[in-house]
């Protein structure tokens, strides 16, 4: 049985990202798209790269038939969420990409600044990191999708914490990520001519909201507060993150850990010991890779890891989430290949 979804949003980004990645998926069938101000647009107008696909025109979303929607994909900038998956439906099944439903209400009003809206839906929202949550999300009604950044550094440190491997009060993460993380409104520092042959950081000194779902995963992973050092900078790529995080702890048992915590995972590959990845080694693929590197120094480590931040980091993630919940095999659509150069 192909299961029938829609994408809420569908005019960004992520949006484009689910449909290139739903073309060839052989669960789940397109039957509904909508936008705000592109409604009433044909998707091939809005994506050309889209249009030799056969897709619904883009519509409110009042004019969406509901009952024929098995799941719904919501990718609408954040704060738009909470209000809108309230009013849907029930029963439907949703995959929600922006940060609504990622902490706890309390976390939540810390680092956006509001109320939420709809706190019964945030108590009821399970954490879409599918390598870590798979049991809970494959029952689940309503998944939050995980900040792009917030995964990355996650696939690195996760399993460290939950082994007691590394020390918890010195971690520092550095996060190279490509200007597609930022959406494609316009904005005048996005600029080709602000952002080409430049590296700069932003939302320095734990200003970053991905901050906010570190400080909750990590520290229930650790059963106490844990609080990393955390800078992200944008690089004049379209589409890439490439986390490296700098760690006290034995490099071999590290290496270690984190292959036994991926070798039967499809998506994660931890490559041999001394080696590093790169982002063009995942663009465009569901895949992330993690490499582990000892210092100079006796009892530090570097482990780098990267993946695509439109795909693992979003849409990827979103569909992997999308299988499990309709009964799918969870890497159905998304075995792709990274495309290179």
């Amino acid at each position: 049985m192909t299961a029938s979804v829609a994408i809420l949003g569908a005019s960004g980004y992520t949006g484009a990202e689910l449909v290139r990645l739903l073309a060839t998926h052989g669960g789940m069938r397109i039957a509904a798209l909508t936008a705000d101000r592109k409604a009433g647009q044909p998707m091939a107008q809005v994506f050309p790269h889209l249009r030799h696909l056969d897709l619904p025109p883009l519509t409110t979303l009042e004019e969406v038939d509901w009952p024929g929607i098995d799941l719904a994909f919501v990718a609408l900038p954040h704060g738009l969420s909470q209000a809108l998956v309230r009013e849907l439906p029930p029963t439907l099944k949703v995959v929600d990409l922006g940060a609504d439903f990622r902490l706890t209400p309390e976390g939540y009003r810390s680092w956006y600044g509001a109320d939420h809206v709809a706190p019964e839906l945030q108590s009821e929202a399970v954490y879409g990191l599918t390598e870590f949550y798979r049991d809970a999300i494959r029952s689940a009604r309503l998944v939050a999708g995980t900040g792009c950044n917030a995964a990355t550094v996650q696939f690195a440190l996760r399993p460290l914490i939950e082994a007691g491997l590394i020390e918890l009060d010195d971690i520092v993460c550095d996060l190279k990520n490509g200007i597609s993380g930022a959406g494609r409104s316009l904005k005048e520092n996005m600029l080709f001519g602000e952002r080409s042959e430049d590296v700069a950081g932003y939302s320095q000194g734990g200003k970053h909201r991905h901050l906010g779902e570190f400080d909750q995963e990590f520290s229930r992973l650790a059963g106490r507060e844990v609080r990393i050092l955390f800078t992200p900078h944008l690089i004049p790529v379209n589409r890439g993150i490439l986390a490296s995080c700098y760690v006290k702890g034995d490099p071999r048992a590290i290496h270690a850990a984190l292959e036994a915590r991926y070798d039967h995972e499809p998506f994660c590959l931890v490559l041999p010991f001394g080696e590093l990845p790169a982002m063009a080694h995942v663009q465009g693929s569901n895949f992330v890779h993690l490499g582990i590197v000892g210092d100079r120094v006796a009892g530090r480590t570097l482990v780098v890891a990267t993946l695509d931040n439109l795909n693992k980091g979003s849409s990827g993630q979103a569909i992997q989430n999308a299988n499990l919940m309709l009964g799918l095999p969870e890497t159905e659509g998304l075995m792709l290949a990274p495309v290179f150069p």
